[in-house]
């Protein structure tokens, strides 16, 4: 993992380039409300005292504190262990109704097209399962731009872990101060800046409602390189960044 003590060293041409996959290149309008209050009852019924986690925390931090609670609290593996499988399993589920109801975000699919015609190597990490996650580019065309994936369902850690993005990386022979990540939300921001990745954030689309916090002035303290508003501007954006060289 990198010295996140340094100040990162970005180099040209950028050869990777890394999406965030739910708001930023696709709208599923997941029920993160359900989301959250699935993770917390999950987490009670395995031993972590009603009242201590809060359903307004992210479903990150949700997991986090269960996992801390649990292991302070002197619960048995057993217990911990069905916790894992049983907040992950409702998560599947809940994330799964949404699918009829995914679209890609405008302008996806063309701006993908061109960095793919320029040999750009393109990736794709999500907190969304493994399940979803290729459903959800099969059904809004656009699978065909990503051999690369890794999703909350791969073995190791997950976003924001920085790691996350670094073992993605690795399989995608992208070395990190030639890789570029975008995404929508601060823990992509917290998740690219702790690997030492530049990061272009993206607003969130005006039909995601639940993000509607993000503003570029929050993207940029977050480390952010750029703020784009929309997919288009993303791709002037990236129509910026010289061409990989032949290989």
């Amino acid at each position: 993992m990198p010295d996140e003590s340094k100040e990162p060293r970005f180099l040209e041409p950028i050869l990777g380039v890394v999406f965030d996959l739910d708001g930023t290149l696709v709208l599923s309008h997941h029920d993160f409300g359900r989301i959250r209050g699935a993770v917390v009852k999950a987490a009670e019924r395995h031993g972590v005292v009603p009242g201590t986690l809060s359903v307004r925390e992210p479903v990150h931090r949700i997991v986090e504190a269960a996992r801390e609670a649990l292991r302070t609290s002197g619960a048995p593996d057993g217990e911990f262990w069905k916790f894992e499988t049983e907040y992950q399993k409702a998560i599947d589920a809940i994330e799964l109704e949404a699918l009829p109801k995914t679209v890609v975000r405008p302008g996806s699919a063309e701006m993908l097209r061109a960095l793919s015609k320029r040999g750009f190597r393109l990736g794709i990490l999500t907190r969304s399962s493994e399940a979803f996650a290729r459903a959800a580019l099969q059904r809004t065309g656009l699978a065909e731009f990503f051999p690369y994936l890794r999703s909350r369902s791969a073995p190791g850690p997950s976003k924001p872990s920085p790691e996350a993005l670094l073992l993605l990386l690795q399989e995608m022979g992208i070395p990190l101060e030639r890789a570029l990540y975008v995404g929508d939300h601060l823990i992509d921001a917290e998740c690219a800046t702790r690997a030492r990745v530049r990061f272009y954030g993206i607003l969130p689309d005006p039909s995601e409602t639940g993000n509607a916090e993000m503003t570029v002035d929050r993207f940029l303290s977050a480390g952010a390189s750029a703020v784009a508003h929309d997919i288009p501007e993303l791709g002037r954006h990236l129509g910026g960044a010289p061409s990989p060289r032949p290989a």
